[in-house]
């Protein structure tokens, strides 16, 4: 009897702990899913991404960078979601694979809920006040961290479908910094916490024969 050969396995990247807990907490997915805490910032994430790629099990891994991040778009409010486009950093830019997919599962998930799509930058440090709006006018929606470290660290160690979905946990006018910021980060975790299944649909079509 041929042996079926094993799925290529999904890494899925997060920054924090808290964020972290929330997926472990929406499921386990397929079996075929590993969750990195990566640490926060730019540098954290690419060391940690490409120190777990040069895993062999993790080799072929599709890469799914997750976790809360700023709006910069007026109108965008903690829970929503961002699928990115690409991804922006001064190294360059990163095409997404399946964003109308993963926006199709998102919505299927997480009913009710606002999907936005477009590009997503990077940032080293915390985004506040006049930042947005310079961010805002290159194009970008959101702005966090560590996705576009993650996606080009995937694409330095090999070919592989990578993409980006964050939940916004302050926007322009609900900024980290203001009363109500607890309320929007609860927000912001639980929808992170249903956002599995669909990470996990997006990956299982990557695996589907084309036709």
């Amino acid at each position: 009897m041929d042996r079926q050969p094993t799925p290529a396995p999904l890494l899925i990247a997060c920054a924090l702990g808290i964020e972290r807990l929330a997926l472990r907490r929406g499921g386990r997915g397929d079996g075929t899913v590993t969750v990195l805490r990566t640490g926060m910032g730019p540098e954290a994430a690419e060391a940690a991404v490409t120190r777990a790629l040069a895993d062999p099990a993790l080799r072929d891994a599709a890469v799914l960078a997750t976790g809360f991040c700023a709006g910069l778009a007026p109108g965008m409010h903690p829970g929503d979601l961002v699928v990115a486009e690409e991804t922006r950093d001064p190294r360059g830019t990163t095409r997404c694979v399946g964003t109308e997919l993963l926006v199709k599962e998102l919505v299927r998930a997480l009913p009710g809920r606002t999907v936005h799509t477009g590009p997503l930058t990077g940032s080293d440090h915390v985004v506040r006040g006049h930042e947005r709006s310079d961010l805002l006018a290159t194009g970008a929606i959101a702005v966090d961290m560590e996705s576009a470290a993650t996606l080009h660290s995937a694409g330095r160690t090999g070919v592989r479908p990578v993409a980006a979905v964050r939940v916004v946990v302050d926007a322009p006018e609900h900024e980290l910094v203001r009363i109500g910021t607890l309320r929007g980060g609860i927000s912001a975790f639980r929808v992170l916490r249903s956002v599995l299944p669909a990470f996990v649909e997006w990956h299982r079509s990557l695996l589907l024969p084309r036709r």
